[in-house]
C-alpha cells in the first residue's frame, strides 16, 4: 500500500523500516530536515519536507500515519490537514493521544469526508524486529481497507492487533494497557528491591531474573527487560532514582475516578513516580518529625546526623 508516516521519533522510524521491508511504498516527513534525509538516505523511502508535500506525494483516497507527540503537536498537523486532504482520505493517530481529542478530532474531519482511526501502539523500540500492538478504533470498513498494514507492523498476520471499538476507543485501550504497564513495573521493581534488601543472602537478582523467565508465572517482557538491566549493573549505581511519566498513567487513573473503578495499584504506581522526584520532600520530613514526637523515634538532620 501506499502511506506516509508524519514523525521520524524512535517509534515513527522503526515504523517506517517495518512498513518498508514488507514492500509497502512509505513517503516520510519529519519537522527536522535532517531526520527526513537520514532515514530516506538509509532505507530507500521517499523524503517529503512539508504537510503540502505529504498531500502530492500520495494518490487518493491518501493514507496518513501520525507519530506526534500527544496535545499540541497532533492537533496542529490535524488541523493544517483538513484543508488539504480530500474527501475519503484517511488520517490514522499512532500517538498516545488522550482518547478525548481522538474522538474530537474523528468529528471535526469527518466534516471534510476525511476518514479517521485512532491507534494504540505498543512494542517500544523492539517493535521493529517484534512487530507492534495495534488496538484500533474507528470505522471497522476502513479498517478492513488498510488491514495490510496493520499486518505488516503486527508480530504476525493474525495476532497481536485488532479493532476494539468505535473511534476513541482505540486509544482509551492504550491507556488503560499503559496504565496496568505502570502496575507491573512498579510491583517488579518492588520485589527485587526486596530481594537486594535481605543482605544475608546475597541473592543474585541476575540469576532471579533468569529463573522466572522460564515457567514462572510472573515471566514477561518485562522481566526480560529486568534480566538486561541487571546485566549491564546489578547495583544500578550510575541510575537516578527519577521516573518520568508520559501521562497515560493520569489519564487512566483520572478516567477511574470518573467511572468509580477501584484503581489502586496503578494509580499507587502513578504516585510512586511523582515520588521519585522529590529529593527534599517535605512530606517525608513530617512524617520523620512526627514519629519523632509520639515515639521518640530516631530523626535525622539534613547532615545526615
Amino acid at each position: 500500500m501506499n502511506l506516509a508516516i508524519i514523525g521520524l521519533g524512535k517509534m515513527g522510524a522503526n515504523m517506517a523500516r517495518r512498513l518498508h521491508k514488507a514492500g509497502h511504498n512509505v513517503v516520510v516527513f519529519n519537522r527536522s530536515r535532517e531526520k527526513t534525509d537520514k532515514l530516506a538516505k538509509e532505507i530507500g523511502v521517499l523524503p517529503v519536507y512539508s504537510l503540502k508535500d505529504v498531500i502530492s506525494a500520495l494518490q487518493t483516497p491518501r493514507i496518513i500515519w501520525l507519530m506526534l507527540p500527544a496535545g499540541d503537536a497532533t492537533d496542529n498537523v490535524i488541523e493544517e490537514l483538513s484543508g488539504l486532504l480530500s474527501k475519503n482520505d484517511i488520517v490514522i493517530d499512532g500517538g498516545n493521544s488522550y482518547y478525548h481529542d481522538s474522538i474530537q478530532h474523528a468529528e471535526s474531519l469527518k466534516k471534510f469526508g476525511i476518514q479517521f482511526l485512532d491507534v494504540g501502539v505498543s512494542g517500544g523500540i523492539w517493535g521493529l524486529k517484534e512487530g507492534y500492538s495495534l488496538m484500533i478504533g474507528g470505522d471497522l470498513k476502513v479498517v478492513e481497507k488498510l488491514k495490510p498494514i496493520f499486518c505488516s507492523l503486527a508480530p504476525d498476520v493474525n495476532t497481536g492487533w485488532g479493532w476494539v471499538g468505535p473511534n476513541g476507543a482505540g486509544h482509551y485501550t492504550k491507556m488503560v494497557h499503559n496504565g496496568i504497564e505502570y502496575g507491573m513495573m512498579e510491583s517488579l521493581a518492588e520485589g527485587f528491591e526486596l530481594l537486594k534488601a535481605k543482605k544475608e543472602f546475597n541473592i543474585d537478582l541476575l540469576n532471579v531474573s533468569r529463573i522466572w523467565q522460564k515457567g514462572s508465572v510472573v515471566r514477561s517482557w518485562l522481566l526480560d527487560l529486568c534480566e538486561l538491566t541487571l546485566t549491564d549493573d546489578q547495583e544500578l549505581e550510575n541510575l537516578a532514582s527519577w521516573v518520568e511519566d508520559s501521562g497515560e498513567g493520569r489519564w487512566t487513573s483520572k478516567e477511574a475516578l470518573e467511572l468509580a473503578v477501584p484503581l489502586p495499584a496503578i494509580t499507587d504506581a502513578l504516585f510512586r513516580r511523582f515520588a521519585s522526584r522529590q529529593d527534599n520532600s517535605y512530606a517525608l520530613k513530617l512524617l520523620s518529625a512526627m514519629r519523632n514526637k509520639f515515639g521518640g523515634h530516631l530523626i535525622k538532620s539534613i547532615n545526615g546526623e
